[in-house]
């Protein structure tokens, strides 16, 4: 009988402030090592801190994205935490009265692993949180050997604390959560959470049981998980060790575990530790924060949620569900969209309501095109040289049937390159212009003429050979008319 797994997450995320948690220290990447330093952030004696009031905004703009409660006071701990990395021997925190309190997060089908995305388990899943509270982030070690060495650059950088309550059952559902709760905290403006950067990273717990109706196993935890695809093998390795222990009648011990990534295992650190041994006490030199006047503030600043954009491009625009889901994933995406659709942000007068252009082909054009032809040229759409405009020049030109699709991709070929041209005028440079009705139709009146035994087969039922009289025309074309044109042409010729 196979176990059942129970897994929680806590996500460690960054908050993006310009300034320290406690102290005035700016906040950056890659800066020269312990350069941005003072006595609060070295834990020298008789420092004291102050409160970061954007850190703490922002942590609540957090909740209220992902639907936490907050208590009317919130309070701030110490934790007794004797490591390198915290010289103070303790961190600045919250235990009993975090910022925020519940909430949950969704589980986006196009969050899953691509290969898991076929066999959901749990479609529709959301994961329920216990707590967000917001602390002080550690220095960074780096091991050399028998040494380290320590850079406090990042010590007592706003750090959001994001715990779940033990929802998950798969190493696939942890990949789609951590890909979630970054993409709704990236969208919210409320961390860049760079996984590579190390400004979201990850502490894994995991316990087997028999069934449903037994207690939760011990809980091994998988400490400072910093990739998507690390939380995946670590899940998958401690799942299988587990497993073969427990079928093997060894117990397992309530521990702390690292991930070796080169060799694919966990190995022992110790034994976990509960709450009570880092021995919390509030902090004395922290007054509580009084929620209530900040959540008022800050909840006009609560932006749409991906889900909700989503659900909108749905209804509003009638796009797939899938490509709904893909547009709204990427902020700067969402707006190139929208800009497209809306001529009063594309600067041309009239009413975001009214779109000028079908959404659905617009979705289906940048989705498999613009972005396709922007990733061969290692841009993103965020750095796209196209402004909205002119896309949506473009595919006026499309909608009008000036252009077949595989022409405006050689138009946009040459306006990625010349932004500042005008489509229609690349177009025509290019020779794809609407040809004269009449010589388009005496070309197809020829073509068909000159060839009674294609003629004959399509009519019989192959509709192929269309494309081969097509081509006969364009070739005989002194321009170089919309090819689609040209085929409603001749199939009403021949059809009729």
């Amino acid at each position: 009988m196979p176990f059942l797994v129970t897994i929680g997450l806590e996500v460690h995320c960054q908050v993006k402030t310009r300034t320290k948690m406690f102290c005035a220290c700016e906040t950056s990447f890659g800066g020269e090592p312990n350069t941005r330093t003072c006595p609060v952030c070295l834990g020298l004696p008789g420092a004291l801190p102050v409160l970061n009031r954007h850190a703490i905004e922002k942590t609540l703009l957090a909740g209220l994205l992902l639907d936490c409660g907050s208590p009317e006071i919130s309070r701030w701990d110490r934790k007794s935490y004797f490591y390198p990395d915290m010289p103070k021997n303790f961190q600045t925190t919250q235990m009993d009265f975090p910022l925020c309190i519940g909430g949950e997060v969704p589980l986006y089908d196009h969050c899953y692993p691509t290969d898991a995305r076929k066999s959901i388990a749990r479609p529709g899943q959301k994961i329920r949180l216990n707590r967000i509270h917001l602390e002080e982030d550690v220095a960074k070690s780096t091991h050399l050997g028998n040494s380290s060495l320590i850079d406090f650059n990042r010590a007592g950088t706003p750090l959001m604390e994001i715990v779940t309550e033990p929802d998950l059952e798969s190493a696939e559902e942890a990949g789609a959560y951590l890909r979630s709760l970054q993409m709704i905290l990236q969208q919210g403006g409320i961390s860049d959470a760079d996984m590579e950067k190390g400004q979201l990273r990850c502490d894994v717990n995991i316990s087997l049981r028999r069934q449903t109706s037994d207690p939760l196993g011990s809980k091994v935890e998988l400490k400072n998980l910093n990739s998507i695809s690390a939380v995946r093998r670590a899940i998958h390795h401690e799942i299988e060790r587990q497993t073969e222990e427990l079928n093997a009648g060894i117990p397992q011990i309530q521990s702390t575990r690292r991930w070796d990534d080169d060799r694919g295992e966990t190995q022992l650190m110790r034994t976990k530790e509960d709450a009570h041994d880092y021995r919390y006490f509030p902090c004395p030199d922290l007054l509580p924060v009084v929620t209530g006047p900040i959540l008022e503030k800050i909840r006009p600043m609560l932006t749409e949620r991906p889900h909700e954009r989503s659900a909108r491009y749905e209804s509003d625009f009638g796009v797939s569900a899938y490509d709904a889901s893909v547009l709204s994933s990427d902020l700067p995406l969402a707006h190139y969209f929208e800009a497209i659709l809306s001529p009063d942000k594309r600067g041309a007068g009239g009413s975001p309501a009214a779109p000028l252009l079908n959404p659905k082909k617009t979705a289906n054009f940048l989705l498999n095109t613009l972005l396709g032809t922007l990733n061969d040229r290692s841009t993103s759409i965020a750095d796209s040289p196209l402004p909205p405009e002119k896309t949506a020049a473009l595919l006026g030109l499309v909608e009008a049937g000036t252009l077949a699709l595989s022409q405006a991709k050689e138009v946009l070929a040459v306006l990625l390159d010349t932004p500042e041209k005008d489509p229609a005028a690349v177009a025509k440079d290019l020779g794809f212009e609407p040809a004269d009705a009449g010589e388009l139709d005496a070309l197809c009146d020829q073509v068909i003429a000159a060839n009674p035994d294609k003629v004959a087969e399509i009519q019989a039922g192959n509709d192929k050979l269309l494309n081969w009289l097509t081509g006969q025309v364009m070739k005989a074309s002194t321009s170089k008319p919309n090819p689609k044109q040209v085929t409603d042409l001749l199939r009403g010729k021949i059809t009729s």
